[in-house]
């Protein structure tokens, strides 16, 4: 008899994520992708041996046969979480590691709260990882802001132990107070993970994110009004190369809680996640309960289809914007106001965005009633002063240029 259902989505789920680990592994390592012809050059170390190739081989036959070829973790975008994540670049050499340094078997670690979430990511990683020949590890963050946290994320780091998986660390971070508790625990947690991951070399950290929580996020940018990117929720791949994979994005809490408990893992419940100070909180407990009364069930489905609806038109814009950008500046680099205005508003104001990012105005700073203010430079050009935007950065109007730098 098979796994209980709820586990054999979970793992699914994981299985996936490591064949695209294991594929750009490949592309970004001395170990040629099966069945390709290995680069070779005066530089070039050794001849991986042939059990990593063996590994790698079947590991792409298994998904293949399993599930069809599998797509570039790249495919399914770059998106910045809210107030912490950059958008995503996944060039050809990652700086994990010296290519020669290098290990045939790509190490991926999880980040484990020890909430049930994920638990059932960690129980999953260490039961799919060494069939496909993956070293496996996991980190836990203690943001020591209950009493005992440091005694508790020793409780996580042995459970992830007993799970089999190593390297497991324990980090103790300070939260500080910029962007408000939420924004600040989850900037310090991103920070811990970041240099973990390159002390331990770590080519991908697993992030136990579900549709649940992708539902949230769809709605705590809405509540902000800052346009399509924020409805687009968390990406499946993001941060600095690639390095955070979110397997659940498509498993709903529920099922990652009953892997658990058919699995007798212990959960630890975090009441920070009940407590009404905080806005997710109340979110959680209240917003989205009352949504599904008004509207019927199917709500958090629709949220999280909402995401990946958004991310697709935001990626098509961002990229329109791009192509669009070179053609409305002029020989000295200055944006052109009536080349500007003829472009549709989406693509503008994406210009102007990447135009003040550039000058020195900091991303998680810049909302879009400042872009708008900017825009009214293009549009409702009255003689208006110098804009003042986050960063002393100044946006201004010059002889029908935009001149957007440091003030």
């Amino acid at each position: 008899m098979g796994p209980h259902p709820a586990v054999a989505a979970i793992r699914l789920a994981v299985r996936r994520v490591l064949h695209d680990i294991l594929t750009e592994h490949s592309r970004t390592s001395d170990v040629p992708a099966p069945g390709g012809p290995r680069a070779t050059s005066p530089e070039t170390p050794p001849a991986t041996p042939p059990t990593a190739l063996s590994v790698l081989s079947a590991a792409t036959t298994f998904a293949t046969v399993a599930f069809g070829p599998t797509s570039s973790a790249a495919a399914h975008g770059t998106a910045r979480e809210p107030s912490y994540e950059p958008p995503g670049v996944f060039p050809q050499e990652p700086p994990r590691a010296l290519s020669h340094e290098r290990s045939p078997s790509p190490l991926v670690l999880v980040a484990c709260s020890g909430g049930a979430d994920s638990m059932a990511l960690a129980s999953a990683l260490a039961f799919e990882a060494p069939k496909l020949g993956i070293r496996a590890g996991g980190i836990t963050v203690d943001h020591g802001l209950q009493p005992g946290s440091d005694l508790r994320a020793e409780e996580v780091a042995l459970r992830l132990r007993e799970l089999g998986l190593d390297p497991v660390e324990s980090i103790a971070v300070t939260v500080g107070r910029a962007g408000g508790p939420e924004a600040a625990a989850r900037d310090a947690r991103y920070a811990a993970l970041d240099a973990a991951a390159l002390r331990h070399g770590a080519f991908a950290v697993l992030l136990g994110h579900t549709r649940d929580d992708q539902a949230e996020t769809v709605l705590l940018g809405l509540a902000r009004g800052s346009g399509i990117r924020s409805l687009s929720g968390m990406a499946a791949v993001s941060g600095a190369n690639g390095r955070y994979r979110r397997p659940f994005l498509h498993i709903d809490r529920q099922t990652a809680r009953k892997a658990c408990m058919v699995q007798s893992l212990p959960v630890w419940d975090d009441p920070h996640n009940s407590d009404p100070a905080y806005t997710r909180s109340r979110l959680r407990q209240e917003g989205l309960p009352a949504l599904e009364k008004a509207l019927g069930k199917g709500v958090v489905e629709a949220l999280a289809r909402t995401a990946q609806l958004s991310r697709d038109d935001a990626d098509a814009l961002d990229a329109w914007a791009r192509q669009a950008e070179a053609a409305v500046r002029d020989s000295a680099g200055l944006l052109e106001c009536a080349k500007l205005y003829a472009l549709p508003p989406a693509v503008r104001r994406r210009i102007l965005r990447r135009a003040a990012i550039e000058a020195g105005a900091p991303a998680g700073a810049l909302f879009a009633r400042h872009i708008e203010e900017v825009d009214r430079l293009i549009t409702g050009w009255r003689g208006q002063g110098a804009i003042n935007l986050p960063g002393k950065v100044v946006a201004q109007r010059q002889g029908g240029r935009l001149v957007i730098r440091q003030g």
